[in-house]
């Protein structure tokens, strides 16, 4: 009976933890924006205009507007000139590389970046993800050999190893990159198709 009854809060848990924490997440982005937005827009604005809400949907505009002007040559340009110099600043540079890279490595406008290999290690099959196939991009010492960086993701944690590994060493996988991090990272429990 104690046995059932456990189980049963286990599988509550277990159902309603990871919608708890999509829902937490989006209200967190909903509530940050509302007071960064909101504050500004209070400011600018007469109180007449404004209503609760109000910081958020500037919230959404704003990244709509930028993701619109990101399309123009001219401001990709400029934004890539203000991220030279982000990239000279001692502290900054470190961290936002590797905030950059990151988001990079998910972007659906990178082609052939990201993709989902099988890394065949003395019998074993794990999966990857191909981070690096120009050679030109590497250091110096990975040039002259016929190998990729690809990142090998821990399940369970944000966390993983980037290796080189030999191409003959790699067989394409039939998967998304959404499909094979979620399966990665849930160590197989999600099985293929799940949605």
């Amino acid at each position: 009976m104690l046995k059932s009854i456990s189980t049963t809060l286990i599988t509550g848990f277990i159902t309603l933890l990871p919608i708890v924490l999509t829902l937490y997440l989006l209200y967190w982005l909903a509530v940050t924006s509302e007071q960064v937005m909101g504050g500004a827009l209070r400011w600018a604005l007469p109180k007449v205009l404004y209503f609760p809400g109000l910081g958020t949907l500037a919230g959404l505009a704003l990244l709509f507007v930028v993701g619109l002007l990101m399309k123009a040559v001219l401001i990709r340009q400029m934004f890539s000139f203000s991220e030279r110099i982000l990239f000279q600043l001692p502290l900054i540079k470190t961290v936002y590389r590797a905030m950059r890279d990151l988001f990079d490595f998910f972007s659906p406008k990178k082609e052939g970046f990201g993709r989902v290999v099988i890394v065949n290690f003395n019998g074993m099959e794990i999966i990857g993800f191909v981070t690096q196939e120009d050679s030109s991009r590497m250091p110096d010492a990975f040039n002259d050999r016929d190998s990729l960086l690809v990142y090998i993701p821990m399940s369970y944690m944000i966390g993983g190893f980037t290796l080189l590994i030999p191409r003959k060493d790699l067989s394409p996988c039939n998967m998304s990159m959404d499909e094979a991090m979620r399966f990665a990272l849930t160590a197989g429990i999600t099985g293929k198709n799940s949605a």
